[in-house]
C-alpha cells in the first residue's frame, strides 16, 4: 500500500516516515526539492516533487504541512485523490481542515482529521495520544483505528470542536504562560546559568518545560495560538488570572491569595497522582547523573536518546551537565539530558553486534587434580569473554608428572579480555606456555 506524505521533509512529516517505511511504500514531497530528495534517500523512502502527483498515487494521503497552510493544500490535491483514498491531516487544530475535506473532497474518497499529540523528537508511538475527529466513518475507519490500537496508542475519538477547546488548555494555555514565563526571564535580564547554583528539582522541571516550548518553530507556536477559535477567551482568561493574582500580593492582601490559591488547588484534581508523578520526573533528573558518578574510572556505554548512537568509553569525569567519555586518545563530550547510561548486560550485548570478535587458544601448565569446569565456569563469568572451549589435554615428556598442559580456545571482545584470562590462569598457579 502506498502512503504518502506532504511535508514529508521536515517536522511531524519526517517522523511519520520511520514509523510506516517498514510496512508501506512511503512517499513524500517538499517545499526545497533538493533537501526532500536527501531525506528520502536517506530514509530509504521515495520523493514526488508534485502534491498532486502524489494525491494521485496514495492509498493514504497524509497532509503534514504548517497549519495555516493545511487547508490550501487540501484544496489543492483534492481533484487529484484516488476514488476509494483515504485523507489525513496531523495538525493540531481540527475544525477548518475537517470543514474544508468536508467542502472539496469528492464522496468516493474518505477523510479522518487526526492529531498526534506528540511532537517530532518522539520516539516511540508506545502510550502516545491521537485524536481521531472524523465526523463521518467510512470504510478506512476501523482499519485505521485498529493499526493505531495496535501500536499502543492511546486512541480519543471527538469531535473537532471539542479537540479544539480541549487543545486550547492543552496547548493553546500552557504555551502561553510559558512563553510568557521566559519573556519574563529576558525582560529581567536573568542570567540562567547564575541560578543553577540554587535551582531545586521543581524549577529544574520548568524550566526545561519552557525550554522545550520555546525551541520550537515560533511560527508553528503562533499558529496553535491564533488558528485556534477558542485562544483569545483562554489568553484572556490567563491575562485576568495574572492581574488578579499580582493585586492581592500588591496590595497586601493575604485572604485573597490564599482563597485564590486554594480554589486552584481544589480545581487540580488528583494530587497525589500529579504528585507521584513529578516525584518520578525529578527522581529521573537525579538518576542519571547518580549512575555516571558511580561509574568514574570505570568503562561505559552512553546512547544518545535521539540518534540512538552509542559512545563507549571510560568515563573520566562529569562536570555540571557534561560527561567526558575518553576512547584512546579522543575525549568525548556529551550532555547528561541526552544520554542513558546502558546497562552492564546492554553494554555487553551492543558489543556483541558492534565489535570485531578475537580468537586466541591459550595453553597453561596446571596442577593434574584441577577442576576443568571451575576453570571454565570462572571465565565465562569473565567481563568481555563470549566462550572459552578446551581443545587440548597434554602429558607428554615436556611436563612434570604431577601436571597437565591445557590448550583453550577463548572469544572475547577484546585483547584485554583474553590478557585477563591469561592472568586468572597464573591466579590458579597455572605457568603460562
Amino acid at each position: 500500500m502506498n502512503v504518502g506524505i506532504i511535508g514529508g521533509s521536515d517536522g511531524l512529516g519526517k517522523t511519520l516516515i520511520y514509523y510506516f517505511r517498514d510496512e508501506f511504500d512511503v512517499y513524500i514531497t517538499g517545499r526545497d526539492h533538493k533537501k526532500g530528495r536527501n531525506v528520502a534517500s536517506e530514509a530509504g523512502v521515495n520523493y514526488i516533487e508534485s502534491n498532486a502527483g502524489l494525491a494521485n498515487i496514495s492509498d493514504i494521503l497524509v497532509i503534514s504541512v504548517p497549519i495555516h497552510h493545511t487547508s490550501n493544500v487540501i484544496r489543492e490535491v483534492a481533484p487529484f485523490m484516488k476514488p476509494g483514498s483515504l485523507m489525513v491531516d496531523v495538525t493540531s487544530i481540527k475544525e477548518e481542515p475537517a470543514k474544508t475535506m468536508a467542502e472539496v473532497l469528492p464522496d468516493n474518497v474518505e477523510y479522518i482529521p487526526t492529531h498526534p499529540i506528540f511532537g517530532p523528537r518522539t520516539t516511540e508511538l508506545d502510550n502516545q495520544v491521537i485524536v481521531l475527529t472524523a465526523d463521518r466513518k467510512g470504510k478506512w475507519y476501523d482499519k485505521i483505528y485498529n493499526y493505531l490500537a495496535g501500536k499502543n496508542m492511546r486512541v480519543i475519538e471527538t469531535t473537532a470542536e471539542k479537540h479544539d477547546y480541549m487543545m486550547a488548555i492543552v496547548q493553546v494555555l500552557t504555551h502561553f504562560s510559558f512563553i510568557s514565563t521566559a519573556s519574563a526571564m529576558e525582560k529581567l535580564k536573568v542570567d540562567l546559568s547564575e541560578t543553577e547554583d540554587y535551582e531545586s528539582p521543581i524549577y529544574n522541571l520548568m524550566i526545561d518545560m519552557i525550554a522545550r516550548i520555546v525551541s520550537q518553530n515560533p511560527y508553528l507556536t503562533y499558529y496553535i495560538q491564533s488558528m485556534n477559535n477558542n485562544g483569545a477567551k483562554i489568553r484572556n482568561a490567563f491575562a485576568d488570572a495574572v492581574l488578579e493574582l499580582r493585586d492581592a500580593i500588591n496590595d497586601g492582601d493575604d485572604d485573597k491569595f490564599v482563597e485564590i490559591a486554594i480554589n486552584a488547588t481544589k480545581h487540580m484534581g488528583d494530587i497525589q497522582n500529579a504528585l507521584g508523578r513529578s516525584d518520578k520526573a525529578i527522581t529521573a533528573l537525579s538518576h542519571e547523573f547518580t549512575l555516571l558518578n558511580k561509574s568514574i574510572g570505570k568503562e561505559i556505554g552512553l546512547k544518545h536518546i535521539y540518534s540512538g548512537k552509542v559512545h563507549v568509553g571510560i568515563l573520566e569525569r562529569v562536570d555540571g551537565k557534561t560527561a567526558f567519555l575518553r576512547k584512546g586518545k579522543q575525549l568525548k563530550k556529551l550532555r547528561v539530558a541526552n544520554i542513558e547510561v546502558l546497562s552492564d548486560l546492554e553494554l555487553y550485548n551492543w558489543k556483541l553486534e558492534n565489535y570485531d570478535k578475537k580468537v586466541e587458544s591459550v595453553s597453561c601448565v596446571f596442577s593434574k587434580d584441577v577442576d576443568v569446569n571451575v576453570i571454565q565456569k570462572t571465565v565465562h563469568e569473565m567481563p568481555n569473554i563470549i566462550d572459552i572451549i578446551l581443545t587440548d589435554a597434554y602429558t607428554g615428556p615436556q611436563i612434570d608428572d604431577v601436571s597437565i598442559s591445557l590448550t583453550f580456545k577463548i572469544t572475547g571482545l577484546d585483547k584485554k579480555a583474553i590478557e585477563n584470562v591469561r592472568e586468572l590462569f597464573t591466579g590458579f598457579g597455572g605457568k603460562i606456555r
